[in-house]
């Protein structure tokens, strides 16, 4: 599995908040470019195989969420979700989560983490494609450091969260 040394060029379809719209749902579109999330910025970033299933709703998510200040600390712009969801279920995620710090990027076509190559097939599964489950230190648009989980291929029984985890990523920072 190869790492570029750039984030790969991706667009991501995303839902802001707009005000001026009115109404029980005032979001409009907003697509965001790779360029647009990491350039000139620190970014951590992990991706997982999917809002609302049980490691990463209860383990992956809340972990970055409860050590966001503690990145901040450690020089960290911003601290990034990625799945292969739209942005209505990444936004319903985060707020059946009390997610109120960490980046929720909907990667719904998949287009980022195929050319990331970290897509898998989860189809025994019922989830179509998804995202190997991996983090990844990112200063502008340039790839320092990837925490991919062993075991990477299509249809595993589960994926593991030991080496992408809040906590790993956090001693690497602490040692650099």
């Amino acid at each position: 599995m190869m790492t570029p040394q750039k984030v790969p060029d991706a667009t991501f379809h995303t839902r802001v908040r707009n005000d001026a719209l009115g109404g029980d749902n005032p979001f409009e579109w907003k697509r965001l470019s790779s360029a647009d999330v990491f350039a000139g910025k620190r970014v951590v970033l992990f991706a997982l195989p999917g809002a609302f299933t049980p490691a990463c709703s209860d383990s992956h998510l809340p972990g970055y969420e409860r050590h966001y200040a503690d990145f901040v600390a450690l020089g960290i712009d911003r601290v990034v979700c990625l799945a292969i969801n739209d942005a209505f279920v990444m936004f319903q995620w985060a707020k059946s989560r009390s997610i109120e710090n960490v980046f929720m990027l909907p990667d719904g076509n998949g287009e980022f983490t195929r050319k990331m190559g970290m897509l898998v097939d989860r189809s025994t599964q019922g989830l179509g494609m998804r995202s190997w489950r991996y983090s990844m230190l990112v200063d502008d648009c340039t790839i320092q450091r990837v925490f991919a989980e062993p075991g990477f291929k299509d249809n595993p029984d589960g994926v593991p969260l030991e080496r992408s985890s809040a906590e790993v990523m956090l001693a690497y920072l602490q040692k650099a």
